[in-house]
């Protein structure tokens, strides 16, 4: 049964902009700076200060104008500004940039002024920054009574907004940044059939299904541990923008359960601003090494050193393990290290060897292509991309052939005790315990209602 609680605290958030082809005109007080007007009365200058705008009576205006007299006149002052004679009407136009499509192209479609187009790639100080619209960015026009431009919003990602106000003649541009309303929830599930579908049970999204294999992917083979019976817990943070969720944040806590074992992990931002995750007691989840190179894959050859070969036909020791994996599945770095090889190699077609430092190589064999970059003597991350799974060299279908060396002796990737890295350091023990303490605890109270549940 899935479980899912959403609760946390409200942050300011930033109001959607709208998408399609939609105009809505509205009545506002003058609140930005406008271009002149053709007929703008000397006595009623408009004049804004601050966010707060000084206003005459509509009315009285209204009613001195039908009867042909001039409006009573306000002094203004340094203090107080006078408001012009009559509200202005403004209209607002969203549109969505599509494939192929420009702000030229955007303006000319809308009958817009496009020698106002040429004032706004001059404003300073991001006015060359809409030469580079993306498709599926979504620009909001506002345009007074004559469609004269008066502001232009562009959302840059869910977080920042580079707005264009009417500033004299010309436009000014700042980036307005809203963080996003983020609340904590949780999910639980029993796994029954794959780690994917039971996290869609749990309502988890494919970014949180996949977090969880990243962190927990150096103590569990996703190829081949995962059991019917296995479950998992995770607190993981929601992304709201104007009240409605936009996505997921960082996963908090988790708990996964294979084979009967049971791991652990909180999140800890250090105070260099430097994310990890540990175990409770501060041993890191990231090890030295990966335990496997493709995220998602099917065994389909283990170690063993008297296997019968698929096209030779004869008894060939096999010192690795083949993945079975879609053509162009990308393949990573298991460990940091260096190439010490990229091209052809006999039977293994096309093949990467790195090196981890004196002790460990690993090889990735029957490589569809390459990546970009990726040549000998370059250093590559954990986790980096280094190609892609095919089948080339002598294979009988698309898959990864991964070997595993210490020391110049082959050992087996699936069972071989991978060194750990650097446990949280003693001068941050105490920072992180007052960091995590909350979320071990919650994880606590979460996995005994869980078990409750399930009894």
């Amino acid at each position: 049964m899935a479980i899912v609680v959403g609760g946390g605290i409200a942050l300011l958030g930033l109001a959607p902009q709208s998408e399609g082809n939609s105009t809505e005109t509205v009545t506002l007080p003058l609140a930005l700076p406008l271009p002149a007007r053709p007929d703008t009365s000397e006595a009623n200058p408009a004049t804004v200060e601050g966010n707060v705008t000084q206003s005459t009576d509509a009315r009285t205006i209204a009613s001195v104008r039908d009867e042909g007299v001039a409006p009573p006149q306000t002094e203004a002052t340094s203090e107080e500004a006078v408001e012009p004679p009559d509200a202005i009407a403004y209209s607002t136009e969203s549109a969505k940039i599509g494939n192929g499509e420009s702000l030229y192209y955007i303006f000319k479609s809308r009958e817009l002024d496009l020698s106002e187009l040429m004032i706004l790639l001059k404003a300073k100080p991001y006015g060359r920054w809409l030469e580079r619209l993306m498709p599926g960015q979504v620009l909001e026009f506002t345009l007074d009574q004559s469609r004269s431009l008066v502001g232009l919003d562009l959302e840059l990602d869910q977080t920042r907004t580079l707005k264009f106000l009417r500033h004299g003649a010309g436009f000014k541009s700042e980036i307005i940044e809203v963080p996003l309303e983020r609340r904590t929830a949780h999910a639980a599930e029993r796994i029954e059939d794959s780690l994917f579908l039971a996290g869609q049970r749990a309502g988890l999204s494919n970014k949180i299904i996949m977090e969880l294999v990243e962190i927990f992917g150096w103590d569990i083979d996703f190829a081949l541990d995962i059991r019917s019976g296995d479950s998992f817990l995770v607190m993981f943070e929601e992304l709201f923008k104007n009240g409605e969720k936009v996505g997921d944040g960082n996963i908090l806590a988790a708990e996964f359960i294979n084979k009967k074992e049971r791991y652990r992990t909180v999140r800890y931002e250090d105070p260099d601003g430097r994310v990890s995750y540990f175990t409770p007691d501060g041993t890191s989840m990231r090890k030295a090494f990966l335990r496997t190179p493709v995220k998602f894959g099917r065994v389909s050859s283990r170690f063993n050193l008297r296997r019968r070969h698929p096209v030779l036909h004869r008894i060939r020791a096999h010192r690795g393990v083949d993945y079975a994996a879609a053509s162009g599945t990308p393949v990573r770095a298991t460990g940091d290290g260096k190439i010490i090889y990229v091209g052809r190699k006999g039977g293994y077609g096309r093949t990467v060897i790195l090196r981890h430092g004196s002790t460990y190589t690993t090889l990735y064999a029957h490589l569809r292509r390459y990546a970009k970059g990726i040549r000998s003597g370059r250093r590559v991350q954990q986790g980096q991309l280094i190609g892609y799974v095919g089948r080339s060299g002598l294979a009988t279908g698309p898959h990864l052939h991964y070997e595993f060396r210490v020391r110049g002796r082959h050992r087996n990737p699936l069972t071989v005790k991978l060194p750990k890295a650097a446990p949280v350091p003693t001068a941050l023990k105490t920072d992180f315990e007052l960091k995590t303490h909350d979320l071990v605890a919650q994880l606590d109270l979460l996995s005994r209602t869980r078990i409750a549940l399930s009894d």
